[in-house]
């Protein structure tokens, strides 16, 4: 009696069945147009790859002539640098030296300003002790007057000239106005408060009178009109 080997159609089935799908994975493999396995391939090349060598960029012709400055062109221009700092140097010192100059020269200035209305009380009880200058008292303030006019000169303060000078608005201040006849116009007739400055700064201007001229023609003497002297 035969036997039939049953196994043999089923692994002839079997691998039949399978052939297909090594085929579908090997079609799979295949990249494509559409896939983007090309595309990252392409964007993945070098940016320079499709440059030859020989299309480098051309340097400009300006580049090329811009040549670097020699030793001795540098050594020229570094001293003359030189030379201009030293004297921005010696500008400033000078400058430093005349600002500090000046600064103690009007040091006292306020302390001066001050001062200036007690001198001018210190002198009108002097002008009324001077009824009896054979008093201790006039004599004691005469010295003490010599003293505070020395300490004022030593600080360059010296009286703004005022009475019978012709007035002048930088030192004069007019409080007042009176007509004489005997002095010119804009003159200064009297002084009120004295004026003192500090070398060449004006500590107070001094308040004085200032003379104007008379009317040309008064009320009383006014010409009679040409009808009135006929009649």
């Amino acid at each position: 009696m035969l036997r039939v080997d049953r196994r043999v159609p089923v692994s002839i089935g079997f691998s039949m069945q399978h052939e297909p799908s090594s085929e579908a994975e090997s079609e799979e493999r295949i990249p494509t147009e559409d896939s983007g396995e090309i595309k990252d391939s392409a964007e993945s090349a070098p940016e320079g790859a499709g440059v030859a060598e020989g299309d480098s960029p051309s340097v400009s012709g300006e580049e090329e002539e811009q040549a670097e400055p020699t030793v001795e062109e540098q050594l020229v221009e570094w001293r003359e640098r030189a030379i201009r700092s030293a004297a921005d140097l010696e500008n400033y010192r000078k400058r430093t030296e005349r600002e500090k100059a000046e600064a103690r020269r009007y040091s006292n200035q306020v302390l001066l300003e001050e001062l200036l209305p007690v001198v001018d009380n210190f002198q009108m009880g002097l002008q009324a002790a001077a009824a009896d200058k054979d008093s201790m008292i006039y004599r004691g303030m005469e010295m003490v007057k010599k003293q505070l006019d020395d300490f004022l000169a030593g600080q360059g303060v010296e009286e703004v000239a005022a009475e019978g000078e012709q007035f002048d608005p930088s030192l004069h201040e007019a409080v007042s106005q009176e007509e004489c006849g005997g002095s010119d116009e804009g003159a200064v007739l009297r002084v009120i408060r004295r004026g003192y400055r500090m070398h060449d700064r004006l500590l107070r201007p001094a308040n004085v009178v200032v003379a104007k001229s008379p009317e040309e023609v008064s009320e009383e003497g006014l010409a009679p009109a040409v009808g009135e002297e006929n009649e």
